[in-house]
């Protein structure tokens, strides 16, 4: 079983900006509070390859995790997917950016979620989980940028 989780905001900075934040997933800690901890390999700008491993933390069970970013578009999409093998991971997920004719920038994430093994069973839970944090998911990543890009 899979599924797919989105979240739509509007941030307060130009699309630029946003997508060279969004693009380095090493700031995904300021918005995630999951996300304990995070690495990029190799320690260059990010690009189509790039691997972002991370330590979360779900349901008080600490996992390791590797994302390798599958196209990279600036500045309107960003694309990756799960290579770790976890119980429920990350088949396909992105970020979609337009920027709005105030200088400011639509943002949509979105993720695939799949279970392997008893992750078959725990995918739904998961799914319910992050459709009822989407909202504030995307707050707390309108908050974030916003604290992290300076205005304009």
């Amino acid at each position: 079983m899979s599924g797919q989780f989105e979240a739509t905001t509007e941030i307060d900075r130009p699309v630029g900006a946003v997508f060279d934040y969004l693009a380095d997933g090493r700031n995904d800690p300021q918005f995630s509070p999951r996300v304990q901890r995070i690495e990029r390999l190799p320690e260059t700008p990010t690009a189509v390859g790039t691997i972002f491993r991370s330590t979360v933390k779900d349901a008080g069970v600490k996992t390791a995790r590797e994302f390798r970013i599958t196209e990279l578009e600036a500045p309107a999409r960003i694309r990756w997917t799960e290579v770790s093998k976890n119980s429920v991971s990350v088949a396909e997920g992105g970020y979609d950016l337009e920027p709005l004719a105030d200088g400011r920038t639509r943002v949509r994430i979105h993720n695939v979620l799949e279970g392997h093994g008893l992750g078959k069973l725990l995918v739904g839970l998961a799914l319910t989980a992050a459709r009822k944090d989407a909202p504030a998911f995307g707050a707390r990543i309108k908050a974030a940028a916003e604290a992290a890009i300076p205005a304009r």
